[in-house]
Parts: structure tokens; sequence; C-alpha cells
């Protein structure tokens, strides 16, 4: 990894196990919606390695030509338990606090249902932070295409490229910040390991939000 010592105007989040603590409640519901179309359920560790892409892009491989009805029972699941589980990852909360009153442009790029994200994002007050929170089916295409990361920075006067950083924990949030030439930023409690990102390595690592929070006010 090489280090980014310019002050970006702009940074991007991506939501799920960046910013909230997601993988119980979509473990829940994928394995629930699973269940339903006669597939075994699987551990959070399969959970973990295998959901990346929005269900527009993952769920016709899961369930072919009846993806859309599978989509209903998880969304119909989702919806029942997802803000009472809501769980903030720890120091988030103060890292948009601190980045918003420091002047950053804030935003949110995720692959979860817009209007879930937004849902959560009000639920907890985070909302009023964002200039744009973009999520699943609001761009044309999802992560790791480029269309929500200009969707999140449009009416920002700011263009994508390496004044942009998009942080996130996973390698679609990576892939999705090099195809718009931003700054791609992990921000996971795990370091890279050798090899993991051969294709779309991030130019910075960050254990936690306290860590990413102090090195964007020190530029």
């Amino acid at each position: 990894m090489t280090g980014s010592t310019v002050r970006p105007r702009a940074v991007l989040f991506d939501w799920d196990n960046t910013l909230v603590d997601s993988w119980p409640v979509i473990e829940d519901a994928l394995n629930a919606t699973l269940v339903a179309f006669g597939h075994a359920p699987w551990s959070r560790d399969e959970v973990k390695r295998r959901v990346r892409k929005s269900m527009r892009d993952s769920f016709p491989e899961l369930f072919g030509e009846r993806w859309e009805e599978a989509g209903r029972v998880f969304y119909a699941r989702y919806a029942a338990i997802h803000v009472e589980k809501l769980t903030p990852i720890e120091g988030a909360a103060d890292m948009l606090a601190e980045l918003a009153e420091a002047g950053f442009y804030l935003g949110v790029v995720s692959n979860k249902k817009g209007e879930f994200l937004r849902r959560e994002a009000a639920e907890l007050g985070w909302d009023r932070h964002f200039g744009r929170l973009v999520g699943a089916l609001d761009a044309p295409r999802d992560k790791p295409a480029i269309e929500p990361i200009l969707l999140a920075l449009e009416g920002s006067g700011i263009a994508p490229g390496r004044e942009v950083w998009l942080a996130g924990d996973a390698d679609v949030d990576l892939e999705c910040a090099q195809n718009a030439t931003c700054v791609p930023i992990l921000l996971r409690e795990h370091p890279p390991e050798e090899g993991e990102f051969p294709s779309h390595p991030p130019t910075r690592y960050f254990s936690d939000c306290r860590a990413l929070s102090r090195a964007l006010k020190s530029l």
C-alpha cells in the first residue's frame, strides 16, 4: 500500500459493516430466504465471504428466474428486523461528526436498498452529516460501477478523482473506487492479507473509525 498525503475534499463511505454492524441482520434475512427456496442456510463465515454485490447483481445467480420473488421474501424479513437490530460500528458516530465539522463533504455509497439505507441513517441521526446517501437501485447500476459515486457527489461541485476517498470493508468498495479513479480506503478491523486484493489494492488501511478520522484531520 502506498499512502496518500493529499487532503480529500470528499469522503464517501460504504454502509454495511463499515459504519454499522449489519451481519446479524443480513444473515437472518438471507437464511430465511434460502430456506424458503429450498437451499441450505449459510454459516456466518459463508455470509461474510459471499455477500458483496447488490441484490440485482447477486440474486439471479442464487435463485435463477425466481430471484425477484426471493428478493421480496428477503426484503420482507429485512424490513421487519433491521431497525431494532441496528448497531453502529464503534467510533463511527464520533468520526462522522468530526469530519463534518472539519468541512469534509460526506456521502454514502452502499449496495443496501436505498430506502433501508436512508431509514437507518435517519434512525441513528446521521443523515444530517451526509450530502447524499446512495443505495442499491438509486443509480442505473450498483457498486462496483461508478454511477453510485457520481450520484453521491452530485450537487457537491466535487468530481471523482484523487480528491475523493471511498472507505469500505470489502473488495467491491476498493474496485468501485478504482473504477471512478478515487482513492480506495480499506476500513476494517483486520489488515489486508497478502495478495487479498491483487487487482484493486487499497491506498490506505485503517483499523477503525478513530484512526481514519485522525488521519484525515491531520492532512
